[in-house]
């Protein structure tokens, strides 16, 4: 079994309450779909932040696409009302395809940006939907993420990517 997803690879989970083959492709450009926003490994010093909506179900913080918005944009944003941080320099690590493939989206291919960010915690007041915030180690932060079946190689790739060094990192 291969535990880390393979650029390009896909795999079936359920995702939305749709089925979806899901696969990690390779930055810089986004492959052709319909953005649909980031996810983003927030780095405090040794430290990830998870969130959560309800303090049971953890996942990284992300951002939804917005009209004419860059991915940069989006990412930014999104964790600024989600995990209420401020980011100080980013990655872009790549992008996840999710192709629909049962339901009435069928054929629908959503892209989603995915980076680490180096990230400055600000005062707990989310806009989004997160209620709660959290600091972990590396691999605690990966186990406490709510992982869709199937996508724990999807995980594992971001996850290892995300704590390589820190070449080609953008200030922003």
């Amino acid at each position: 079994m291969n535990d880390i997803a393979e650029y390009g690879g896909e795999l079936t989970a359920p995702v939305h309450c749709r089925e979806c083959h899901v696969a990690y492709c390779p930055p810089p450009e986004p492959p052709p779909g319909t953005p649909f926003g980031a996810e983003v490994v927030c780095v405090v010093g040794d430290r990830i932040v998870v969130v959560s909506e309800d303090g049971e179900h953890w996942r990284l913080p992300r951002g939804a696409h917005e009209p004419r918005q860059r991915c940069r944009d989006t990412m930014r944003r999104g964790v600024r009302e989600e995990a209420c941080v401020t980011v100080m320099e980013c990655r872009l690590l790549g992008f996840s395809r999710y192709v629909c493939v049962r339901g009435p989206q069928e054929g629908l291919v959503l892209i989603r940006s995915l980076w680490r960010a180096e990230v400055r915690l600000a005062p707990w007041n989310p806009r989004g939907e997160s209620a709660r915030r959290r600091l972990l180690s590396v691999g605690e932060a990966f186990r406490s993420l709510t992982i869709p079946d199937g996508l724990g190689p999807f995980y594992r790739r971001l996850f290892a990517q995300a704590v390589v060094s820190r070449t080609s990192v953008h200030h922003l």
